[in-house]
């Protein structure tokens, strides 16, 4: 049985790394997938290969731009004639732009950083939600990090990026509260480390690998992106229909599990 036959999806920051593992997923599963990103190369790049698995299609968009954001959706629903789900994965380490420890991050890594992981979601959320209430409801899916419920500073020190994620699980929460009577679901995943290509530095870290050891036991390293792409399968599904509001971990044990620092 497709679990998503006939759902028609938009993922937001789909063309690489947890987002492109969930369009995989989501066609396997009989859902018509629009992905959208930044870069028109990678969309090109991924489609052929998303288009082998069912209906599918590329938007190029910067989810921070309200008006960007607005022709988006208009072109997503145009081309899958409606949505039924948002998944938003799109986001930034922040690094590169000077996020860092709260005493050393820059003005420019805290704004780029709030910009592309929060305001991003903000703009694509109420995109949904408002065409969610004029077409009988739908359900919107964020993707968070642990790090903003268990925070661990020796090797993720990233204080925009922590905030971003925290403000994403407020926001979601809140929105599911409000528009729980209009058929709205809003809920989130908040994955541990993930061997994506945004997190190349932490997973070839050797340090940072022994301490996954013990503080994602299930694995005893890096998570995969299927194991995010299979949760939000069900989260999207009808087999979810009565969950809203939750922040499911998916971390291999990160939140339950101490870890042991090498010396």
């Amino acid at each position: 049985m497709y679990r998503l036959h006939h759902k028609r999806c938009l993922i937001v920051g789909g063309t690489t790394g947890l987002g492109l593992a969930a369009a995989r997923r989501f066609l396997e599963e009989g859902a018509a997938v629009i992905v959208a990103g930044r870069c028109a190369e990678k969309g090109a790049a991924c489609l052929a290969e998303l288009q082998a698995l069912g209906a599918a299609g590329f938007v190029a968009c910067d989810a921070a731009d309200s008006g960007r954001v607005a022709g988006l959706f208009a072109e997503a629903c145009e081309r899958l004639g409606g949505l039924d789900v948002l998944y938003h994965v799109a986001g930034i380490s922040g690094r590169k732009h000077g996020d860092g420890p709260l005493h050393a991050c820059t003005d420019e890594g805290w704004q780029a950083t709030i910009d592309t992981n929060l305001r991003s979601v903000f703009l694509t959320n109420r995109a949904a939600v408002q065409h969610f209430l004029q077409h009988g409801g739908g359900v919107i899916l964020n993707m968070a990090s642990v790090l903003a419920l268990a925070p661990s500073p020796r090797y993720f020190d990233t204080i925009a990026y922590t905030a971003t994620k925290g403000g994403i699980v407020a926001m979601s929460r809140q929105a599911a509260a409000r528009y729980a009577a209009d058929h709205i679901r809003v809920n989130v995943i908040a994955p541990s480390l993930i061997d994506t290509p945004m997190a190349v530095r932490a997973v070839h870290d050797q340090a940072i690998r022994r301490f996954l050891e013990t503080k994602q036991p299930l694995a005893r390293g890096p998570g995969r992106p299927e194991d995010c792409a299979d949760a939000a399968v069900f989260l999207c599904s009808d087999a979810a229909r009565f969950i809203t509001g939750t922040v499911l971990t998916v971390d291999g044990g990160w939140c339950v599990s101490e870890g042991q620092y090498g010396e």
